[in-house]
């Protein structure tokens, strides 16, 4: 049997400087050992923070949240000779620990247990939450930002520099980085039906590109990669940061900015931290303050967010938080005849943009096509009805297809997305209002889905919807959805991508945040995730995420350090050695 090495605990072992707001101090230069709680008991491990966490840290450059864009930055900045702290909510866990249990994965590694809802509870959050984020934890698809958004960015919020060809460099260091290429494997039967339904009706059907390196077709990304195939920031670009002498803070929630007196918050002087129990929910008495020459928030499109309103950040147009956007994803379910066991083999691999292209980029919402993959508890938690309905349903699991409508917002007229706010805790929420031009594509999406699903050979099909049945055929499932009422918390709706929030523009009336990254209020304040993005962009995030932060990365090392940068490495060892 082969032994798959644990680059996290080897790195412990070398002497990463890595502070957890339960252990203390692990790896060899610590008393807590491992990421996983390894021989270390509840008393000891309160001993060990109360002795060991730092209630204060100097650095060059501190980075919030340890997601695409905090990794990717840490990397850039820490290579650059800069001294980094990386401060990341969640616990450490490593390839050790990941045991392809949903029970063990959900409370571990996402927001609210994989449970995070919009405030009406009409729309379920998909968020990481963990070192590496939600990289750790997505199915790897990576498409680059599409022709169309940028053109849209260009001519809506005067991203004039951010055309194909200025940021092909970006990307093509990203693909080489994290061996983003076409999966060339066959796809599982959960992604064939799609492409064969797909075909069958004259509808293109590409291949997806993944993030991954030696993948063992296990299709258990979502619960963390076993293997260390997955090319996530946990095991990339954090550990080259880590041996580059970033610090690292885990269970560490970044709570303030610290504003420098006498400057109307224009410049940041500290970042309050505040250390998490065990539990990683629960703040303990202990605090930490960040000083930095600079700050990067990059944790995510609800946190940073956050942070700038808990800071009551300078905002005179009030734009914190508003137009953050979700791609509303309905799903639509199918059985078959054979087994489909969806849980099986590379998660997405194959995707129609069909349903994009028919209308223009501001006209009547389009959506990405995508089989996910299938595990009994999101299956069973996503699915409707009660009871022996529900059993009856969760009976026919193996047999069950999955295709979902990934609807993208941002660009029509009346699709302005949502708002973060906070609540009385001062913890993030998301409002996400609904209205009739997205129903309108959700129960296009719905009759498109139906459509490919029958046409590939299935028996039954079911929308996400509270009242829909199991139809037979296709003329019986196309006269149910147009009937079907359309309103929150009927029509199913849920997310893995939220977006904006922070946007980058070149005025400072249209974003928060200039074409550089930095905020425009506050000097020595960049904003490096998907909150940065104006609208939606119509794909899976991840890799328009990595190319932004490698771009605004690389200029802020350069002007930090006062050198030009290299292009990020093709391979970790590279990457090391540079």
């Amino acid at each position: 049997m082969t032994t798959i090495k644990d680059p996290i605990r080897d790195g412990l072992a070398r002497g990463w400087r890595v502070f957890d707001g339960a252990q203390g101090q692990l790896g060899s230069a610590g008393t807590a050992g491992t990421p996983g709680n390894a021989g270390i008991g509840a008393a000891s491990a309160a001993r060990a923070a109360s002795v060991e966490l730092p209630r204060e840290i100097d650095c060059d450059v501190a980075i919030v949240g340890s997601g695409a864009g905090g990794g990717i930055s840490a990397e850039i900045l820490s290579r650059a000779g800069l001294k980094v702290v990386l401060i990341e909510e969640g616990p450490l866990k490593s390839s050790t620990d990941f045991r392809m249990l949903e029970s063990d994965a959900y409370p571990q590694l996402y927001q609210e247990s994989a449970a995070r809802k919009t405030a009406d509870k009409a729309i379920t959050i998909l968020q990481g939450r963990c070192v590496g984020g939600s990289t750790t934890v997505n199915w790897t698809s990576s498409f680059r930002t599409p022709p169309a958004t940028l053109a849209y960015w260009a001519d809506r919020f005067e991203l004039k520099d951010y055309t194909v060809e200025k940021m092909a460099p970006y990307f093509a260091q990203v693909e080489r980085r994290l061996n983003i290429q076409p999966w060339s494997a066959p796809p599982n039967e959960n992604n064939e039906l799609l492409r064969r339904g797909a075909i069958k009706l004259g509808i293109s059907a590409e291949v997806i590109s993944r993030n991954v390196n030696g993948c063992m077709n296990l299709g258990y990304c979502g619960m963390g990669c076993p293997t260390n195939a997955k090319q996530s920031m946990l095991v990339t670009t954090i550990p080259v940061a880590l041996d580059h002498q970033t610090t690292l803070l885990t269970r560490a929630r970044a709570q303030s900015l610290i504003f420098e007196a006498n400057t109307q918050g224009r410049k940041v002087a500290g970042l309050e931290v505040r250390w998490l129990q065990s539990d990683g929910l629960l703040e303990s008495d202990r605090r930490c303050v960040v000083r930095a020459r600079h700050y990067v928030l990059a944790g995510g499109a609800i946190n940073s967010p956050a942070i700038l309103l808990r800071s009551q950040a300078p905002d005179p147009h009030k734009l914190t938080g508003k137009r953050t956007f979700l791609h509303p994803t309905v799903i639509s379910a199918a059985t078959f005849a054979q087994k489909i066991n969806g849980f099986d083999g590379a998660p997405q691999t194959v995707y129609s943009d069909h349903f994009q292209s028919q209308e223009p980029i501001d006209g009547a919402l389009g959506y990405k096509l995508e089989a996910p993959p299938i595990h009994p508890l999101l299956f069973a938690t996503t699915l409707h009805g009660f009871g022996a309905e529900h059993a009856q349903r969760m009976g026919e699991f193996a047999k069950t297809h999955a295709l979902i409508a990934l609807i993208r917002d941002g660009f029509h007229p009346e699709s302005v997305g949502g708002s973060v706010s906070l609540r009385a805790d001062l913890s993030p929420v998301l409002e996400y209002p609904t209205n009739a031009v997205l129903f309108d594509a959700v129960k296009r999406a719905w009759l498109s889905m139906a459509q490919i699903q029958f046409a590939a050979g299935a028996i039954s099909v079911t929308p996400s919807h509270e009242m829909a049945g199991a139809y037979r055929d296709w003329a019986s499932a196309k006269a149910a959805i147009e009937q079907l009422p359309l309103k929150p918390l009927l029509a199913r709706l849920v997310s893995a991508h939220v977006m904006g929030g922070c946007a980058i523009a070149g005025d400072e009336k249209l974003g928060l945040v200039r074409p550089d990254g930095v905020h425009y209020h506050i000097d020595n304040l960049s904003v490096h995730d998907g909150s940065l993005f104006p609208t939606s962009i119509g794909a899976n995030p991840q890799l328009s995420i990595y190319a932004l932060a490698t771009r605004l990365s690389q200029a802020l090392a350069g002007k930090l350090s006062g050198k030009v940068q290299p292009p990020l490495a093709a391979t970790q060892a590279q990457a090391q050695a540079a």
